[in-house]
């Protein structure tokens, strides 16, 4: 049985063929419609954290494949609290064809995944992001018509989202660059896990302090909030701590003449990007948002389809 917790997890050959699927189902849905292929299938999706384009993205796209989707938000299960993981995960793989949560605590998907008896997919963890990236992608795709050959620069934290992008870059053939300050870089243990990824594709992956080092040359500029969900103690060391991780005009003006912005949302306006960025003719955050909806339709396809 296969998971979808982090894409170390799956082959590029794997992973490119479920781009190439994200990208047959938005192209069928927009011509009239997807076929119910997950027809009489259930998704359970467990929440820790709140959410919007997680919610949504997974909701309708189980809709739109022709099943749907039971939301259990924390106060219903307590997820590992009024109840233990394991038992959580038995007793909804006899209800259900499928399980996406979305979590603090990376091993509590981990752990969901070893007493599941259906397919556990990452909506989001401390730790990563796969389906986020996923869309990312396929929204890179769609803009330059390749990804093989260009570069991302990431601005700002090395959090799960940074994580699961060096991962994806490196599958898809796509120089990675982070600038981070000191203290928030990717994780060690990541990128020790990313680097036969890194060899074989043999993209140039730098991390570097300063945000005009990375973004030199850049096809896409990417950046995150500071502060993410349970960070909140720590926003007043975090704002001081990215003071000037701001992706903005000048920033821009750094990258090639033609490259895009990107941000996974919810985005802080006036603190890792400027309202000129988020709502300027670069930008293809918006674009990115709405590709949930198609890449969590492909990997649902995957894994719960026949």
């Amino acid at each position: 049985m296969r998971h979808f917790l982090s894409l170390d997890d799956w082959s590029t050959d794997e992973l490119r063929a479920l781009i190439d699927e994200a990208a047959a189902l938005k192209a069928e849905y927009l011509a009239g419609g997807n076929r119910p292929i997950l027809k009489g299938k259930v998704l359970a999706m467990i929440f820790q954290k709140p959410s919007l384009r997680t919610r949504v993205s997974f909701d309708v796209g189980m809709q739109h494949l022709g099943g749907s989707a039971v939301m259990l938000g924390q106060n219903e299960i307590g997820l590992g609290k009024r109840e233990a993981i394991s038992d959580i995960a038995r007793v909804l793989s006899g209800m259900v064809h499928g399980i996406m949560a979305r979590v603090f605590d990376h091993n509590h998907v981990v752990e969901l995944a070893k007493w599941s008896g259906v397919p556990v997919i990452n909506g989001l963890s401390d730790d990563h992001h796969p389906c986020q990236v996923m869309a990312d992608v396929l929204t890179i795709r769609e803009h330059f018509g390749r990804t093989d050959g260009l570069k991302l620069a990431y601005i700002g934290d090395g959090n799960n989202v940074a994580s699961s992008l060096l991962f994806m870059c490196a599958h898809f053939g796509i120089d990675f660059s982070i600038a981070s300050p000191p203290g928030y870089a990717i994780p060690q243990a990541v990128v020790d896990a990313a680097m036969p990824v890194i060899q074989r594709s043999e993209i140039e992956f730098t991390q570097v302090e300063r945000p005009e080092d990375a973004a030199t040359g850049a096809d896409v500029l990417y950046t995150d909030t500071w502060i993410s969900m349970g960070q909140e103690d720590e926003a007043g060391e975090r704002i001081a701590a990215f003071a000037g991780y701001q992706i903005n005009a000048a920033l821009l003006d750094q990258a090639k003449p033609d490259a895009v912005v990107m941000h996974d949302l919810p985005a802080y306006r006036g603190k890792e990007i400027t309202d000129e960025m988020m709502d300027g003719p670069r930008a293809v955050i918006f674009q990115q948002a709405h590709n949930r909806l198609h890449a969590q339709k492909a990997i649902l396809a995957r894994l719960l389809g026949s």
